[in-house]
C-alpha cells in the first residue's frame, strides 16, 4: 500500500510541476490554477495507478497534464456556467482514457457499449469532480462540483456513436434510456445560454435571445464532441512516444553513480577557479571589471566561465585574466569530455543489456 501511496504522491508532484506554472502563466489567478491542478491530479493519479499490466506512471503524468491544463483553459472560458466550460474537459479525459485502454489490448476499436461508455464517463466525471473540490473554496461556487455530472448522459452518447463502427444503424442505435437521460443535459446548457443573453443585455427579444442561444448550444454540442475525437487521437499519437522517458528509468539507475560523480567534479572546478579568479583581483587590482568583493560574485562568473558564456558585468582585462579564463574552460571541457569517454566504457556492457531487454519486450 505504501508503494502505491508513493507512487501517486510522484504523479501528483509530476503533474503539478507542469500545470501550477502553466496555470499562473495562462490563468494568472488562484482559481484558475486550482480548477486545472486539482483535475489534472485526480485524472493523472487514477489513471497512473490503473491498469491491466499494472501501475502506468508516465501514462498517468501525461493524462493527468493534458486534463489540467484543459481545465486551467476552460476556466477562463466562463466561471459563472462552469459545467458548460468543463463539459469539453469532460469529454477530452474520456477520450484521453478511452484512447490508453485502447492501446493495453482493451476492447477493439470502440466501445463494447453504450453501458461501458457511461460507465467510462461517470468515472471521469467523479474524477473531476474530486479535483474541483480545492476550487470550490476558490471560486466559491459549489455547483460546479455537481453541474459536471449533467454532461455525463451527453458525452457518453457521444462517446458511444463516435467510437461504434459496427455495420447499420440498428448495430449503432444507442439505448432509449440514454437519450432521454440527455435532454435534460441540452436543457440546462440551452436555458444557461438563455439567460445569460437575457441577463447580459436585457434589450434582447426572447426570439433573437432563443435564436442565439440555439447556436451556441450546438456549437457547445459539436465542441464537446470534437473534444472526445481529439482526445482519443490525442493519446494514440502520444503513448508511443511518451513511452520512450518510461525506458529511461533504468538507464539513469546505472548513470546515477556517473551523473553523480561529474557533477561533483565539474561543481569542485567552478569553486576553485571562483578562488583563483577572486585571488587575482585581490592581489592584482583591475584584473576584472566591475569585480565584485564576494564569493558569490565570483561563482557566478566561474559558472559562465565554465560554460563558455560571458557573465553580465564582470569580465576579465588584463592578460592573466584571460588566460586564467582559458585554462578554466579548457579544464572544464576536458573534464566532460574524459568522463564521458570513462562511463561510457565502464557502463556500456549495462546499457547494452538494458537495451537488449527492451527490444525483447517490444517484441513481445
Amino acid at each position: 500500500m505504501h508503494r502505491l501511496i508513493w507512487l501517486a504522491v510522484r504523479i501528483a508532484a509530476a503533474v503539478a510541476v507542469i500545470v501550477v506554472p502553466f496555470g499562473y502563466a495562462t490563468a494568472g489567478s488562484n482559481a484558475g490554477v486550482a480548477v486545472g491542478a486539482g483535475c489534472g491530479l485526480a485524472i493523472g493519479a487514477a489513471v497512473g495507478l490503473s491498469g491491466n499490466r499494472g501501475p502506468r506512471p508516465w501514462t498517468g503524468i501525461l493524462v493527468g497534464s493534458l486534463v489540467g491544463i484543459g481545465a486551467v483553459l476552460a476556466s477562463r472560458v466562463a466561471v459563472t456556467s462552469g459545467a458548460i466550460a468543463m463539459s469539453p474537459v469532460l469529454a477530452f479525459g474520456v477520450g484521453l482514457i478511452h484512447g490508453e485502454d485502447l492501446l493495453d489490448g482493451v476492447g477493439g476499436t470502440s466501445f463494447a457499449g453504450y453501458r461501458d461508455a457511461f460507465k467510462e464517463t461517470l468515472f471521469v466525471s467523479v474524477l473531476l469532480a474530486l479535483g474541483l473540490l480545492p476550487a470550490i473554496y476558490a471560486l466559491a461556487t459549489p455547483s460546479l462540483f455537481v453541474d459536471i455530472f449533467l454532461f455525463v448522459p451527453f458525452v457518453a452518447l457521444s462517446a458511444g456513436l463516435l467510437s461504434r463502427r459496427a455495420a447499420g444503424w440498428r448495430d449503432t442505435r444507442p439505448p432509449a434510456l440514454l437519450v432521454l437521460a440527455t435532454v435534460p443535459t441540452v436543457g440546462y446548457a440551452g436555458g444557461a445560454i438563455v439567460l445569460g443573453l437575457m441577463e447580459d443585455d436585457p434589450r434582447l427579444g426572447i426570439g433573437t435571445g432563443l435564436g442565439t442561444a440555439a447556436g451556441l448550444l450546438l456549437l457547445e454540442l459539436a465542441v464537446t464532441a470534437a473534444f472526445f475525437v481529439f482526445g482519443r487521437a490525442a493519446i494514440i499519437w502520444f503513448r508511443p512516444r511518451f513511452r520512450v522517458y518510461s525506458g529511461l528509468s533504468d538507464y539513469l539507475r546505472v548513470m546515477w553513480i556517473p551523473i553523480g560523480g561529474f557533477a561533483i567534479g565539474y561543481v569542485t572546478i567552478i569553486v576553485l577557479f571562483a578562488g583563483f579568479y577572486g585571488m587575482l583581483e585581490h592581489f592584482s587590482p583591475g584584473a576584472f571589471s566591475a569585480a565584485g568583493t564576494g564569493i558569490v560574485d565570483w561563482l557566478f562568473f566561474s559558472f559562465f566561465a565554465a560554460l563558455g558564456q560571458d557573465f553580465a558585468t564582470v569580465a576579465p582585462v588584463s592578460v592573466g585574466a584571460r588566460a586564467l579564463v582559458g585554462i578554466h574552460l579548457i579544464l572544464s571541457a576536458g573534464w566532460v569530455v574524459v568522463l564521458f569517454a570513462a562511463v561510457m566504457t565502464s557502463i556500456g556492457p549495462k546499457l547494452e543489456r538494458i537495451a537488449r531487454r527492451h527490444a525483447e519486450d517490444d517484441g513481445d
